[in-house]
């Protein structure tokens, strides 16, 4: 299933974590060349994404929300 990003935060080891609309959260590492995603570093690449959609596999599995 798609999310929107609707917010960020950082989790305990200092990594990008999206806030998705489901009520999921989503790592969005950028960690080449595995996943690329340079516009998780700056703050404004970040706000690009607001609205963007990502597939969440904890909706496809059913999953409680996050928060």
């Amino acid at each position: 299933m798609k999310s929107a990003i609707v917010d960020y935060h950082k989790d305990e080891e200092n990594h990008w974590v999206a806030r998705l609309n489901c009520g999921h959260f989503q790592h969005v590492r950028h960690n080449p060349p595995w996943t690329n995603r340079p516009w998780v570093i700056t703050l404004e690449g970040r706000q690009s994404m607001l609205g963007q959609e990502l597939s969440c596999k904890k909706c496809d599995a059913g999953a409680e929300p996050d928060y």
